[in-house]
């Protein structure tokens, strides 16, 4: 036996249904669509996607870039390298940077943020920190402390 030899089996296979040809034939006329509209027709279905003409929901979504975060939280960030004005051994809160003048709206807690050098030692009071600024406050000999509790 060879892959041409290979036949379905006998009674497994039904003819196709020869519509539309005649009322004798069981399936004339409209040829078992119904009377009219759009999905008698021939080519008549619609495209995915297709709501009626209703815009669609791919039309309604927003053009790339994501949905609004909902309830996004909203920092007061600083840069490490705005730090290294400060004098040595400072404690460094929201509102001691606002005293400085190194802030001068809050728009919510502050996270420190790694950019740049710093040489001193400082002991920092923060909601976040990166990563990168967390490594730079203690390589330089300050401490990193995450306030609980601040206002996300």
């Amino acid at each position: 036996m060879r892959l041409n030899d290979v036949r379905p089996q006998k009674g497994s296979k039904h003819r196709p249904r020869r519509v539309g040809r005649g009322i004798s034939a069981g399936q004339g006329a409209s040829a078992g669509l119904g009377m009219r509209g759009q999905k008698s027709r021939s080519g008549g279905s619609t495209r995915p996607g297709f709501e009626g003409g209703q815009q669609p929901l791919y039309r309604r979504l927003p053009k790339l870039k994501g949905f609004p975060q909902v309830n996004r939280k909203q920092y007061t960030t600083i840069n490490v390298s705005k730090l290294a004005a400060l004098a040595p051994n400072t404690e460094v809160t929201l509102e001691s940077l606002k005293a400085t003048g190194l802030i001068t709206a809050a728009k919510g807690p502050l996270k420190i943020l790694g950019d740049g050098e710093l040489n001193i030692p400082l002991s920092v009071q923060a909601a976040a920190f990166s990563n990168t600024a967390r490594s730079k406050i203690e390589a330089a000999g300050g401490s990193c402390e995450v306030l609980k509790g601040s206002p996300l």
